[in-house]
């Protein structure tokens, strides 16, 4: 039978624990961190415990095995490399949320916009106009209660689902669901 000393499976189980749910952690979009909803500076708490339990189990396992310490030498020791490594995940973390793209557009946010009519719009029907919006054209579907011919520049006065409301007077405003 194999003689394991108590310290060193417990500096295998945090290491294994720790880092196999700091992984489940990065790949499934934090799912731990969602249900306990607390973050230090943008940086879920999550992420940082784990990869500090996970750190802590290689930190004591290398005051062990390499420094041949044991006790609670090697827990300090554990300690500071749990530390440490939970210093490069908030540093990681953070650089990821700081690079996440900003939330698009709503529809709700093109009234007041300038639209193209490119399809015809009849009074009480349906539509096409081009918007300018965050450096491309969209096109969507629009209404009006006058008619609006092709090539003509409207204005955005409401949203109705998911189409837009164009008028052809800026002091109209409008602002359906």
């Amino acid at each position: 039978m194999i003689d394991i000393p108590v310290e060193d499976l417990i500096f295998v189980v945090c290491a294994l624990i720790g880092g196999g749910l700091l992984l489940i952690t990065v790949l499934l979009d934090d799912i731990l961190g969602a249900i306990f909803d607390f973050d230090i500076g943008g940086v879920s708490l999550m992420p940082l415990l784990l990869s500090f339990i996970s750190m802590f189990g290689v930190g004591g396992l290398f005051a062990t095995q390499v420094l041949d310490i044991h006790g609670g030498q090697a827990a300090v020791v554990g300690a500071g490399f749990g530390l440490v490594g939970m210093g490069i995940a908030y540093g990681l973390f953070s650089l990821l949320r700081r690079s996440e793209a900003e939330e698009p557009f709503s529809i709700r946010d093109l009234v007041g916009d300038t639209a193209f009519v490119s399809v015809g719009i009849p009074a009480g029907r349906y539509g096409t106009v081009l918007v300018k919006k965050e450096g491309q054209t969209h096109q969507y579907s629009a209404t009006a209660s006058i008619d609006i011919a092709v090539g003509t520049t409207t204005r955005v006065i409401g949203v109705a689902g998911d189409g837009l409301i164009v008028g052809m007077n800026s002091e109209e405003t409008i602002d359906r669901v």
